[in-house]
């Protein structure tokens, strides 16, 4: 999956976690549940773009595992709203599986980053390009 690809996968996500929080319950849980995913499932998307544009290694994988947190924090409300009955949307299943996918794929991704970053260290003549998201 290049960068482009992840970008807009993200960006969906963003988007169906927006669709799920206008059709929770306008009661309290509702609201409160809603502010807190809307957060994190919609900042996934953002921190990844700014992963993209990081200035060195270092900084890729520190925004890059910004995303993995943000990602697990949704997933964590998603799994809420799925065991407390808070939404009757099937899309939480979906969105659960989303997530979980994206959180795989940033998870791989510091893996790699950090590995070629550690045979870089070990071998100064090999050139790693700035990594591309």
């Amino acid at each position: 999956m290049d960068e482009s690809q992840l970008k807009n996968r993200t960006k969906q996500f963003a988007k169906q976690i927006i669709i799920l929080c206008r059709n929770l319950p306008k009661n309290r849980e509702g609201r409160l549940i809603g502010n807190q995913i809307f957060r994190s499932g919609t900042s996934v998307a953002a921190n990844y773009r700014a992963a993209c544009r990081g200035r060195s290694k270092a900084e890729f994988i520190s925004k890059l595992a910004i995303v993995e947190e943000e990602a697990d924090e949704t997933l964590f409300w998603l799994e809420l709203i799925k065991e407390m009955n808070i939404s009757k949307e099937s899309s939480v299943d979906a969105l659960m599986k989303e997530c979980n996918e994206l959180i795989a794929i940033i998870v791989a991704s510091i893996k790699t980053v950090k590995r070629k970053l550690t045979a870089s260290f070990r071998n100064p003549k090999s050139e790693i390009q700035n990594p591309k998201c």
